[in-house]
């Protein structure tokens, strides 16, 4: 197929297989949006995005712009002349005016099974929820939030030792193998956009640090769900003695005690119904550590109580 003219717009590194794979197929992609970089390390120098640094190793212009709502930044779109724009984890709304500026439109790579898991954190709120697979879907997106037409689609189980961070790789890899062929089949005419379900619709929020606290009066199940949904970034935590602890990776055992107290010396904690055994802990300015070395340097005999209010 003929060349597109295509503009780039995400910041995360979930999003760069797919720039990769538009480059590979060889687009021309005439500008890449991305937020702009973040103040990082002790020295809080600025960082620019793993999209950002990706593009520019390439060679791309690179755009950052704090929003896209005032008419200078809709303008400089619109004279890009574009066929499609790209649109994966870019983390700004797009104003209508951005939304019509291409010929084919602004397609969306969306890490859920529209429609549920519209919005910001679909990856790990369907581990959280317990669903049984998820996937990735390409759309053309609309003045709503991930309510537009779906293009082609990919499903993948969710194990039962799958973990946030798995299935990040997994949705990143599908959705660069969809991308290429979704701007073909839009290009040829080739590929008709499905309407979403009207049922079943479910908003996946923003991740807060609230929905990393164990709340150990839930079911091991769920909480064990939840550390796995949360690894290997931001984490579930919990505290014990004062101490902030976030917790790794857990497994669910068949037994039973009070909620956020030790049964045992090796890290047996009773749940709502159930009871998790901790695996991997980690303290403050501490690595990561399996049960045993963790317990040698922070001993938690039974009876121990972790806190059950954050």
């Amino acid at each position: 197929m003929t060349p597109l003219r295509l503009a780039f717009m995400g910041t995360p590194d979930f999003s760069v297989p797919a720039l990769a794979a538009i480059l590979d197929a060889g687009h021309a992609v005439v500008a890449v949006y991305a937020q702009p970089p973040r103040p990082s390390g002790r020295g809080h120098k600025l960082k620019p995005s793993p999209v950002q640094a990706f593009a520019e190793a390439r060679g791309i212009p690179v755009r950052t712009p704090k929003s896209l709502r005032k008419a200078p930044e809709q303008a400089a779109f619109q004279a890009l002349a574009l066929d499609a724009a790209v649109v994966v984890a870019y983390g700004l709304i797009l104003p209508e005016l951005i939304l019509a500026a291409p010929r084919l439109g602004c397609i969306n790579i969306h890490a859920s099974l529209l429609p549920r898991w519209r919005g910001a954190a679909p990856i790990q709120r369907a581990i959280m929820a317990g669903d049984a697979e998820t996937g990735v879907v390409t759309m053309l997106m609309d003045a709503g939030l991930d309510t537009g037409p779906m293009l082609l689609w990919e499903r993948t189980a969710i194990a039962a030792e799958t973990t946030g961070g798995d299935l990040h790789d997994r949705l990143s890899a599908m959705g660069a193998r969809l991308i290429v062929p979704t701007l073909a089949g839009l290009a040829e005419g080739a590929l008709q956009p499905t309407p979403q379900p009207e049922t079943g619709a479910v908003y996946a929020h923003k991740l807060v640090k609230a929905d990393g606290w164990l709340d150990w009066r839930r079911p091991a199940v769920e909480l064990e769900r939840q550390i796995r949904a949360l690894a290997p970034q931001p984490r579930a935590w919990t505290r014990l003695g004062g101490v902030e602890i976030k917790i790794g990776q857990a497994s669910v055992e068949a037994a039973a005690g009070p909620p956020g107290v030790t049964l045992d010396d090796a890290l047996l904690v009773g749940t709502g119904a159930g009871a998790l055994r901790l695996e991997r802990l980690q303290r403050p300015g501490k690595a990561m550590l399996d049960r045993a070395a963790f317990l040698n340097g922070f001993a938690t005999p039974r009876g121990a109580a972790f806190d059950l209010e954050p």
